[in-house]
């Protein structure tokens, strides 16, 4: 076959002689590139599980300014509950206005446990716990509203001991009780 037969034929041909020329072009391909197939599968998935995160992030984002202003509000509200460890004179205030909304009687002076510090290696924590010794006599309802003001009152309060126990005579109903808790408070 010479080489104007071979051109005449390839005029006469062209669609098929295209398709065979592509078929070998892509069959080359195929080939070539098959031993790339598992690296860009794993590409596909790690960039689909980011884009799968990104998408999340985005969607928990939409939110993230209110919840911020919640949080900083939630803050704010713990912060307005705190004691301050070193103010001892307004630390003592908090009981003695107690004793004058429920009625009961301080019998001795307040005292603040010294404050110990965590142990090494303890978890940092943003609070302190201030501990206070006191005893007051009252009735069993002044002394009941005591331990409810105390529990849910102006300052986050752990009761850590009470004792319970007449206060004079079997006849008189005043009760004594004697407490020790903790305050949550801040250096």
């Amino acid at each position: 076959m010479s080489n104007e037969e071979l051109i005449a034929f390839l005029r006469k041909n062209v669609i098929c002689v295209a398709c065979v020329v592509a078929s070998l072009v892509i069959g080359g391909t195929i080939y070539l590139r098959s031993n790339e197939l598992p690296a860009a599968e794993k590409v596909f998935a790690d960039n689909a599980q980011k884009a799968a995160l990104l998408a999340a992030n985005i969607e928990d984002s939409e939110q993230l300014a209110e919840q911020h202003a919640k949080l900083v509000t939630a803050n704010a509200a713990i912060a307005e509950r705190m004691i301050r460890v070193g103010q001892l004179a307004e630390n003592e205030q908090y009981y003695y206005q107690l004793e004058s909304d429920t009625g009961v009687k301080l019998t001795t002076d307040i005292r603040q446990i010294p404050w110990v510090p965590p142990a090494k290696g303890a978890p940092k924590t943003a609070y302190s716990r201030v501990g206070f010794a006191l005893t007051a006599t009252g009735t069993y309802g002044q002394v009941l509203d005591l331990l409810r003001r105390l529990e849910g009152g102006e300052h986050y309060c752990r009761i850590l001991t009470c004792n319970l126990r007449p206060a004079g005579e079997l006849r008189d109903p005043a009760l004594q009780v004697t407490l020790t808790l903790e305050l949550l408070g801040i250096q």
